[in-house]
């Protein structure tokens, strides 16, 4: 039996059981096939689906594949009041779907993003056991090995310092948790890069590591190349490589993205770039033009042969 019949029969007999073991062939097959479409580059470009107005919709994948970038940062939905996130990937026949487009368009998943933390409290909700469990789930039958939490407005540890009791020990229960499964969680910060390194050494756990982004040093006056030396290229997982909205990174006057390249090439880190933001504040709503630009000039930066 070739492997189309056998994925669609495994998704079939899985939806049936309720079973999302069986699903897993696939998983591996897309890891498998996306990763050889890009071999050889130190450096892979991808978007977030919820920038891009395609919070987990199939449409981020052609999306992706039309502006020429490597893969996507696919949302775990929106939070709110729930208990845990809107997850419609824990559905099978969902997740398949979504699998399958990723293989046909030879993309990636590069990453699972809890960003209803952006505004809901990572401190203080109290089924965040709950939803880092079932975002460790998800990238476990996804075949994805990274998760982005950012701490957001109401995890901000420099304006609510009493708050790193709490965060550090959700953080250390979150790592144990993905240490059990294998997978990491990346942690964006209010913090510089020096008391990022203290809050990993305070977390102590290898599966807990920092999801970098320009933008927090650029905005905050820090010196950008400073902070990823500080942090090292074992520190960082991923990066959302752009900045606040206004112009695109090439018109960029705070970034010198080819030093940035130089900067990391030193380290020796490599790893996905994921666009989040720079979108040109003339044209805000061209949502294909902003990220195309944006996509097109990172790849001419740092997958340059």
């Amino acid at each position: 039996m070739s492997q189309r019949p056998l994925r669609f029969l495994c998704v079939v007999i899985a939806t049936a059981l309720g079973s999302t073991s069986l699903l897993l062939p696939a998983a591996e097959a897309l890891s498998t096939s996306a990763t050889q479409s890009i071999q050889g580059q130190r450096y892979k470009i991808a978007v977030c689906d919820w920038m891009i107005l395609k919070r987990q919709r199939l449409g981020a994948f052609q999306f992706t594949k039309d502006i020429g970038a490597d893969g996507v940062e696919v949302d775990m939905g929106s939070l709110g009041e729930r208990e845990t996130f809107d997850n419609q990937l824990a559905k099978p026949e969902v997740r398949e779907q979504f699998l399958t487009a990723a293989r046909e368009l030879k993309l990636e998943i590069c990453s699972l993003a809890m960003s209803g933390f952006y505004a809901q409290s990572f401190a203080e909700r109290p089924t965040v056991p709950r939803m880092i469990q079932n975002t460790i789930d998800t990238m476990k039958l996804m075949n994805v090995k990274m998760a982005f939490l950012p701490l957001g407005v109401r995890g901000d540890l420099v304006k609510h310092p009493e708050l790193r009791s709490a965060i550090v020990e959700r953080l250390k229960a979150a790592g144990k948790q993905a240490e059990a499964a294998g997978v990491i969680i990346g942690i964006e910060t209010a913090l510089d890069a020096a008391g990022e390194v203290k809050l990993l050494d305070e977390i102590g756990s290898p599966a807990i590591k920092i999801y970098f982004n320009f933008a927090n040093a650029l905005q905050n006056g820090r010196d950008l190349h400073a902070e990823l030396r500080t942090l090292g290229k074992d520190r960082i997982c991923q990066i959302h490589a752009s900045n606040q909205d206004g112009v695109w990174l090439q018109d960029d006057p705070k970034i010198d993205l080819p030093k940035v390249k130089q900067t990391l090439d030193d380290m020796g880190w490599s790893g996905w770039l994921v666009i989040e933001r720079s979108r040109k504040a003339s044209d805000s709503r061209n949502v294909k033009g902003n990220f195309g630009a944006n996509t097109a000039y990172l790849k001419k930066v740092f997958q340059a042969r």
